[in-house]
């Protein structure tokens, strides 16, 4: 669905090494007051359900959608997180400060399961799952599914063979593969990397047989209703048909009777994949990786750098209304799998890139914003600065310039909505000072423009709306008019050339 709020900003209120103690729950509801405060429109809560490692398990690894951390599974009632009243409770207070919540859905695969079953399969090619190894044998795959904990409470679906499409171990000769189970096929609307990449990890649900679809649709009707979460942020679409989502999304609406925000995760730096996956219905946005990938190459990149290209083959660019924009995530930081992790230098610059510009949906990773010493992440001391100017002055027409590798910049209008606004940035790699001639405006014509973050100093904008602002050797800063520069929540970041 289209993005309808005006300077919205989300919050990942998560990160992967957050400590096992099943408190998350309740700091993020005593947390509430300050996402308001701080602007979010929207906090994205980790997988609520247990996962196949218990009170460990950080969501991902899914073993039972129904069970909240209610039952006595996989060694723990609780989740890594908390409790289902606690999770409960944390989404109500979160909403009772204005600000939506979105439910992390983890639908691809199932992990953890209570038993086996033997299956006719087919060994697939790991780097190109379209070609088969050998002839078809006989497996023993971890694909049943009873949750005895459970014992039929909420729900009395078990999951077994027929669910599935796939695994990746043989339990009858200790093997590891890419298994095809003979009769099933691998979706056909997903990515094309290794061939088909249908397959991700565990026993691989089968989304195209028509029970799983109707038990999934069950499923998501219970958790909505009983949660009242908002919007839903959806993991591994790459991996999922889009069939799939267009269908179960249509009946979430239809079912909850609201818009329901929805964001999905295509790991891919090709934006043509993602705007494929899009297509004409828009249905969901999509996390914006192939910019996170431009800012982590950016920040390694050196005397190579060339910031003029900062935003090309973007998903903000090219579909700003479908566009969740973010720096790091859980995904991307140290030790990860995918670990890609923004240099800390180049940090404030990218941040000032997704919060300070009018186009789209910008997500603050919790690791950036607190620091977080489990995950080895700093804080980024600018970062409460940078989102107070996107919550009060940041609004109004967007002028670029995009012309120097070493030194770009922008500035936005103001409106009279918003009182004194409007802003001016500077991004520079330039060793020294660099200035950049920007238009505000003729309606700040006149007026003094104070720097509150980079470097100390002033500017007068001429009768036309034009001034030359100065990096003072600063490689972030940025300019608001004077008369409300002094009026900041935060403390302003001042003489911190090349920090």
């Amino acid at each position: 669905m289209a993005i309808n709020t005006k300077n919205g900003l989300m919050l990942q209120a998560f990160s992967w090494y957050l400590p096992a103690d099943g408190q998350h729950w309740r700091r993020l509801a005593k947390m509430a007051p300050r996402f308001a405060e701080e602007g979010f429109t929207s906090v994205w809560m980790p997988p609520a359900y247990k996962g196949q490692a218990g009170a460990e398990d950080v969501g991902y690894g899914v073993y039972d959608l129904w069970d909240l951390g209610e039952f006595d599974q996989k060694g723990s009632v609780r989740t890594k997180y908390g409790t289902r009243h606690e999770y409960l409770a944390a989404v109500h207070a979160i909403q009772e400060q204005g600000v939506n919540v979105l439910a992390d859905v983890v639908l691809n695969h199932r992990m953890g399961a209570d038993g086996t079953q033997l299956v006719l399969a087919q060994e697939c090619d790991a780097q190109d799952r379209t070609k088969s190894i050998g002839e078809p044998r006989e497996i023993r795959a971890y694909t049943r599914f009873e949750f005895p904990g459970r014992a039929g409470k909420l729900d009395r679906y078990q999951w077994g063979i027929t669910d599935f499409t796939g695994v990746d171990y043989d339990e009858l000769e200790g093997t590891t593969g890419v298994y095809r189970f003979v009769g099933k096929e691998w979706s056909h609307e997903v990515s094309d990397e290794l061939g088909n990449y249908d397959y991700l990890m565990g026993a691989d649900v089968d989304l195209d047989d028509p029970r799983v679809r109707a038990q999934l649709a069950t499923w998501g009707a219970w958790y909505l209703g009983l949660t009242g979460v908002d919007g839903v942020r959806l993991d591994a679409v790459k991996h999922m048909s889009r069939s799939f989502y267009l269908d179960w999304l249509a009946r979430m609406r239809e079912k909850t009777g609201k818009e329901l925000f929805a964001v999905g995760e295509y790991w891919s730096q090709n934006v043509g994949e993602l705007r494929g996956y899009l297509g004409r219905e828009g249905a969901m946005s999509l996390f914006d990786v192939p910019l996170h990938f431009n800012f982590y190459h950016a920040s390694t990149a050196g005397d190579d750098i060339d910031l003029t290209h900062i935003l090309d083959g973007s998903l903000v660019s090219v579909d700003p209304i479908h566009a969740v924009t973010f720096v790091d995530n859980h995904d991307t930081q140290p030790d990860q799998a995918l670990e890609s992790t923004v240099e800390p230098w180049f940090k404030p610059l990218a941040y000032a890139l997704i919060l300070l510009r009018e186009a789209g949906y910008p997500c603050v990773f919790m690791g950036d914003l607190f620091g977080l010493p489990n995950d080895q992440i700093p804080a980024v001391p600018e970062l409460e600065l940078l989102m107070e100017v996107r919550r009060r002055f940041a609004y109004g027409e967007q002028r670029d310039w995009f012309d120097e590798k070493d030194l770009i910049g922008w500035t936005r209008e103001g409106t009279a909505r918003h009182g004194v606004s409007g802003a001016a940035v500077l991004l520079s790699t330039r060793a020294g000072n660099a200035t950049k001639l920007m238009c505000v405006g003729a309606g700040h014509a006149g007026e003094t423009w104070r720097c509150v973050l980079g470097v100390d100093g002033t500017v007068t904008i001429d009768s036309e709306g034009w001034a030359e602002f100065s990096t003072g050797g600063a490689r972030l800063t940025v300019y608001l008019p004077a008369a409300t520069a002094d009026k900041l929540d935060s403390i302003p970041i001042l003489v911190r050339p090349e920090a």
